[in-house]
């Protein structure tokens, strides 16, 4: 993904939106790109269609995905995703699901309060008054979700 957020970014930012993070899911065969966009003002429909002509016509040129895929463009929404060590701090306090790629004392899942970040190398969370440090290489997905 550091690949498409190299090709992205500039043209969102230069638009005056900020590239919160990209995911794609799917099949060999077919897929979902999906670009989450933000904006202090919010973001509405016609934010996300004008962040995607953009977008497709970046994808049309560098053809940087070989399978078919469907584009989405959208808002964090309220269970916003996060993906750099600075959403994290950004959000300590909250609550947040994380799912590991690879298994932390045998355990995948963690739901919890961001608690710090260490180094923009780990993420600490509480989960059931326990400390977890996880590494944030090794975080498959993470989320805020609502309080606990």
């Amino acid at each position: 993904m550091q690949d498409l957020t190299e090709l992205f970014e500039p043209v969102i930012q230069s638009m005056g939106y900020e590239l919160v993070g990209i995911e794609f899911q799917g099949s060999t065969q077919h897929g979902t790109l999906r670009v989450y966009i933000d904006h202090e003002n919010g973001i509405g429909v016609d934010d996300c269609v004008a962040i995607s002509h953009q977008i497709s016509a970046i994808l049309d040129v560098e053809e940087p995905i070989q399978q078919a895929y469907d584009l989405e463009v959208s808002s964090p929404g309220i269970n916003r995703p996060l993906f750099k060590a600075q959403d994290y701090e950004q959000y300590l306090g909250h609550s947040a699901k994380i799912k590991m790629a690879v298994p932390l004392n045998g355990r995948r899942n963690f739901r919890g309060v961001l608690q710090g970040v260490i180094d923009s190398r780990s993420v600490q969370i509480m989960v059931d008054n326990e400390g977890y440090d996880l590494p944030i290489s090794d975080i498959a997905k993470a989320n805020l979700v609502d309080e606990i």
